[in-house]
């Protein structure tokens, strides 16, 4: 656990004073920590050159894509056809950077190609083929960017001949164009001082991929990258033209505990209610793990599952659905019962896709639900 689990003015959260009267547990997002997070990453991009492309699966939220787009985001991304048909009311310009290939979302997105510049990340023959197919029936055209694995080991091709044999094979296929390379450093957890290596090597092989590009008459026009924990370093990818972070704009223990924000960064925190304390050393909240989910916090696993910034002693230790129980033996102060506390998750993306809506807070202004327009677009 951080030294320091509490906000700089000491409270639970921004939002606090205004909630008291939300049903719990309640998704409260603090509007001036939002913009501000959306600006100091959009004033980066712009000040490195890079286009910044967030990815919404974060907030789901148009209203936030919005927001980003009017503090310069060149386009958004999104991993599925129900997000990019969402996504395409807030921006003209979209990314799918996920795998698409089955029959309903490929002509889905070839539909949004006819009002919007839709890009797809594929890594094999079978997504150009049926993205092709889908494009040419609807009578537009989809661009592609190859995917090459740097290192995550998850999507992607593992070498820029494989990338460059799809570029080939995209090239001689009516209804797609080749638009460049994509990758995601998503295995680089290190704190941002020790990163330097690591990105040196992404940057080697995508400058490896290029070459031979090039060599063969192919330009990569645009290479798309990047992560939360790598944003502000992205600038020593140097073949990088856009970066797609998408976790910064809530922030949550993730970042926190990698060293990639401060508690006054998160944006985002879930208001629950202490509704038992019958079992000594614990306290149980009304919130399981269909409002946290069951993600560990990635740079400190065994911290458990959110941090509740006003007991910093407390360790919320087990989800069941609707229990959340809390290991307060460490507490000089326990919370009671009837008692509303704020948990940051580790992992704030899913729990943003399982509410219907979050409360926007503005300063000494009553909290406004939000809708999660994108919520349960899994495909």
């Amino acid at each position: 656990m951080l030294p320091n689990l509490r906000t700089p003015d000491g409270h639970d959260h921004a939002c606090a004073a205004h909630c008291n009267d939300l049903p719990t547990p309640a998704l409260v997002v603090d509007a001036a920590i939002t913009r501000r997070n959306i600006k100091r990453m959009a004033d980066y991009a712009a000040a490195h050159g890079l286009r910044l492309r967030p990815h919404t699966k974060t907030h789901k939220s148009k209203r936030l894509a919005r927001l980003q787009i009017e503090a310069g985001a060149a386009g958004l991304t999104v991993a599925k056809a129900g997000e990019a048909e969402e996504m395409g009311e807030a921006s003209a310009d979209i990314l799918v950077a996920y795998p698409a290939l089955d029959p309903a979302r490929v002509r889905r997105l070839a539909a949004l190609a006819r009002i919007a510049s839709v890009r797809v990340a594929v890594d094999s023959g079978t997504a150009i083929a049926a993205l092709a197919a889908a494009a040419t029936a609807a009578r537009t055209k989809i661009g592609l960017l190859i995917e090459l694995d740097v290192g995550l080991g998850r999507t992607g091709v593992g070498t820029a001949e494989a990338a460059l044999a799809l570029a080939q094979l995209a090239s001689n296929t009516e209804g797609v164009r080749i638009d460049g390379l994509l990758c995601y450093p998503g295995h680089i957890w290190a704190p941002a001082a020790a990163q330097g290596p690591l990105l040196q090597a992404v940057s080697a092989r995508l400058a490896g991929a290029i070459a031979l590009w090039s060599s063969h008459g192919f330009e990569a026009r645009i290479v798309s990258g990047g992560s939360t924990p790598t944003a502000f370093q992205s600038h020593e990818v140097k073949p990088y033209t856009e970066i797609r972070p998408g976790t910064y704009v809530f922030n949550d223990m993730n970042t926190v505990q990698g060293g990639f924000c401060t508690l006054g960064d998160c944006a985002a925190s879930i208001i629950c209610t202490v509704v038992s304390d019958a079992v000594r050393g614990q306290v149980v909240i009304d919130g399981g793990s269909k409002t946290f989910t069951n993600d560990v916090c990635i740079p400190a696993p065994d911290s458990g599952h959110g941090c509740i910034p006003k007991y910093p002693g407390a360790r919320l230790i087990r989800l069941s659905e609707e229990h959340g129980q809390v290991d307060v033996s460490n507490c000089e102060k326990h919370p009671r019962v009837g008692e509303r506390v704020t948990v940051i998750p580790n992992h704030i993306c899913p729990c943003v896709n399982l509410q219907d809506a979050f409360w926007w807070c503005e300063a000494d202004a009553a909290p406004q639900a939000v809708p999660v327009d994108a919520r349960g677009k899994l495909s």
